[in-house]
């Protein structure tokens, strides 16, 4: 075997101390000189390779992976992976899954393989697919079983509403490893979720006879309030955001709908429903369930007759208890160009108008959603007033 020539021994002990270092710029310019020299190392390409990606400097991996895959005779499956890693990085779903795909194609090891699955079904999870989310998990646990991927393919069957599967995998999860920080994570929160569950159930049912039809709103709106309950606000927004999609005039399921994203901690898509962060909570951190039923009965008032006028003047007083005040104040004038006589809306509108918490509320929620002049105004309107408040 010909002895290796002293210019590349010397980089590679340079190498060494640059990894023992964690000097990633020097990791990258030895590793790269190294296979100038010798281009068949493949064990110097995947350190440059895996270098480039940690520093996310994408534009040279993609040259590093073109320049290995042309150089070596025959190219090693490091590649695919390395280059679905880089079409992850670029949020480039499609390609990361193809370039997985094919690497697994290849016959990894089981190790690898699981791996590999784990990435799929977290690329699905960006996806919200959550149906190849289950299956890809099912294949990493197929490949290695493990407990945390057991919890990982259980979150899939709670967002699949596959109630039975889930806790059958959390049960063999805490089975497997009871330490494993997945497990102590999730497990109080699936116990939390299980005592509400012969109610979820019954509504599964019910829903299920017809799903698309705008009268399983309510039925919708009344799961999305036990998984709220329960602590899954995103469960919570399946049910209120299919809710509002069946009928968007209804204010309940637009209030809903904005506590589960609050609850997310997404103030900025609750101020596009035009709810501002300041939604009034109980004791219990939730809208109170009387709000609720009372939106709901006045949603359904309005639905069979739009120019109730007593109905939306009810409203707007419940949506101004609840602190949102731009909606509160929509009611009031929607009630007001129907009769412009209404005593109660005049007053529910005065009330709300001027109120430096409504106009706060407004600017708020208009500059999270790029309405940059309308909020400046109401700034402007603020400032004009907040002297009178002092």
């Amino acid at each position: 075997m010909q002895a290796e020539a002293p210019e590349l021994r010397q980089l590679r002990v340079q190498l060494k101390a640059a990894e023992d270092a964690a000097d990633k710029p020097a990791i990258i310019e030895l590793s790269r000189r190294i296979v100038a020299i010798a281009p068949n190392d493949s064990n110097a390409w995947e350190k440059l390779a895996q270098t480039q990606l940690d520093a996310e400097d994408l534009d040279r991996l993609e040259e590093t992976l073109d320049a290995w895959q042309k150089t070596v005779r025959h190219p090693p499956t490091a590649i695919e992976d390395f280059r679905g890693d880089l079409s992850l990085k670029r949020k480039d779903y499609e390609n990361a899954e193809r370039h997985w795909l094919a690497f697994l194609a290849t016959k990894p090891s089981a190790a690898d393989a699981a791996t590999e699955y784990d990435e799929l079904g977290d690329l699905c999870v960006e996806q919200a697919r959550w149906a190849d989310n289950a299956a890809y998990r099912t294949k990493a646990i197929a490949a290695k079983d493990a407990a945390a991927r057991r919890v990982f393919r259980a979150c899939a069957f709670l967002r699949l509403h596959k109630w039975d599967a889930a806790y059958a995998d959390m049960a063999k999860a805490n089975k497997i490893d009871a330490s494993d920080s997945q497990v102590k994570e999730w497990l109080p929160q699936f116990e939390r979720l299980q005592k509400f569950l012969p109610q979820i159930k019954t509504l599964d049912a019910q829903i299920a006879k017809s799903p698309n039809d705008p009268a399983a709103a309510g039925l919708l709106l009344e799961r999305a309030r036990i998984f709220t309950l329960a602590g899954r606000p995103l469960l919570a927004l399946d049910d209120a955001g299919r809710a509002l999609k069946l009928q968007p005039a209804s204010m309940r399921a637009r209030i809903q709908t904005a506590e589960a994203l609050l609850d997310d901690n997404r103030a900025e898509d609750a101020a596009k429903l035009q709810v501002g962060n300041d939604l009034l909570r109980g004791d219990d951190k939730h809208v109170s369930e009387h709000a609720l039923r009372e939106l709901g009965t006045l949603d359904s008032r309005l639905l069979a007759n739009p120019r109730d006028v007593d109905a939306l003047a009810a409203r707007s007083k419940v949506l101004r208890e609840l602190r949102q005040f731009t909606l509160a104040l929509a009611d009031a004038r929607a009630a007001l160009a129907i009769d412009d006589k209404s005593a109660a809306e005049h007053f529910e509108a005065a009330k709300i108008d001027e109120s430096l918490v409504a106009l706060n509320e407004r600017e708020q929620c208009e500059r999270r959603i790029g309405k940059i002049n309308e909020a400046d105004a109401d700034l402007r309107r603020i400032s004009e007033l907040a002297p009178e408040h002092e």
